[in-house]
């Protein structure tokens, strides 16, 4: 099975579909080159400090003479540095021959600072809460004293990569040209936070979970995380039509198919899956200084360009969730993905969707600036 998180590091795009649909083989992926950033004595949104805050990112092509031609596409939960190949290679949205891309990867994810990793006395569940201004603020700093990008290009964010994007734009409305955000939004508001809170009181119920100081992975409480997750990843549509029939192979049947979502998260560690949850459900650009708490305020101080693509069917982050965010845009365009594939649409899990994605991604990232004077419109599809 297709499945996802997971899949997302390896989420396939529009070439190999085509590829593929022809009997041709697919394209070699664009390897990334693996990096490491680390910041001593990183002081937390919450106010703890770890030591050494370590950072796991990658990088697909070269920084040009003129240093601006970089993106950044920050990560989705619990990927990887190859969270976003659906949008990278020869002839999709982001060429790394022509564009410098550096792939960063979220606190909790296993291999930056995370519970597991993290010794004592912040191991497991003393490892501090983090938020998505503490992963956007520990990126600048990379950015900006490592690879010494002093602009972007563009921000480019899928699921919690989105509100990264969001977050970069409020915290740094000058450091990028424009940002993308598909599946994602700028707040996490009250029916995502009932789902996550579902979610980690699946996993904590298991005995074995003690609290989070646990010996061996709590295997049951993280097999039942992984069947909240399904029940919210795809559609109804998706589900009644049977287009999981698509990420399975033939001859599998639906108890099978349903039951595959037990090993999702097979090999992840428990305390780094509820961080990434509490990071999640706590985000809202509103709580940027100087906003106190008003979400709508921080994202009308945004003064790039945005594409919002929600998926049509997303049950995470609902089209009518970003249709209420993107009226506070003052350059924002609402482009809403056509797809019956709920969350992942925007991860270009379906093919049409990945051509959809690199399509409308390409063409914005080639537009010349908006004026000052642009509005927040609804894009046709």
């Amino acid at each position: 099975m297709l499945r996802f998180p997971k899949a997302g590091a390896a989420l396939l795009a529009a070439a190999f579909y085509a590829a593929s649909a022809q009997g041709a083989p697919a394209p070699t992926p664009v390897e990334p080159v693996r990096h490491e950033f680390v910041i001593a004595s990183f002081r937390t949104e919450g106010g703890a400090v770890l030591p050494q805050a370590r950072i796991t990112y990658g990088t697909y092509g070269t920084l040009n003479a003129a240093g601006d031609n970089a993106v950044l596409l920050p990560s989705h939960y619990m990927a990887d540095l190859r969270g976003y190949e659906w949008l990278i290679g020869p002839g999709k949205a982001l060429d790394p021959k022509r564009l410098f891309l550096v792939t960063t990867e979220l606190f909790g994810n296993g291999r930056s600072s995370s519970p597991s990793n993290t010794p004592e006395p912040l191991h497991g569940p003393r490892f501090p809460a983090m938020t998505i201004r503490d992963n956007v603020n520990a990126a600048h700093q990379l950015l900006t004293e490592q690879l010494h990008i002093r602009h972007l290009r563009a921000v480019i964010g899928f699921s919690m990569g989105a509100q990264q994007a969001f977050q970069w734009a409020v915290s740094y409305p000058d450091y990028m040209d424009r940002i993308v955000a598909t599946a994602g939004t700028a707040k996490t508001y009250g029916h995502g936070v009932v789902r996550l809170e579902g979610q980690i009181a699946a996993l904590t119920a298991d005995p074995a979970f003690k609290g989070g100081d646990y010996t061996a992975q709590p295997e049951t409480g993280i097999q039942a995380f992984g069947m909240v997750w399904a029940g919210w990843l795809y559609s109804q549509e998706w589900w009644r039509l049977g287009l999981w029939k698509n990420t399975v192979p033939e001859g599998t049947g639906f108890t099978q198919a349903m039951y595959e979502f037990k090993s999702m998260f097979k090999g992840m560690d428990a305390n780094d899956l509820l961080l990434q949850c509490r990071t999640w459900e706590s985000n809202d650009v509103g709580n940027t200084p100087p906003f106190h708490g008003d979400v709508e305020a921080a994202l009308r101080s945004i003064k790039v360009p945005v594409l919002y693509m929600p998926s049509a069917t997303d049950l995470y982050f609902p089209v009518t969730d970003a249709r209420y965010e993107a009226a506070f845009l003052a350059h924002g365009q609402l482009l809403p993905i056509p797809s019956l594939w709920g969350h992942p649409a925007g991860a270009g899990e379906a093919p049409e969707d990945a051509i959809f994605l690199n399509t409308h991604i390409g063409e914005f990232l080639a537009q010349p600036p908006v004026p000052s004077t642009s509005t927040q419109r609804e894009a046709p599809h």
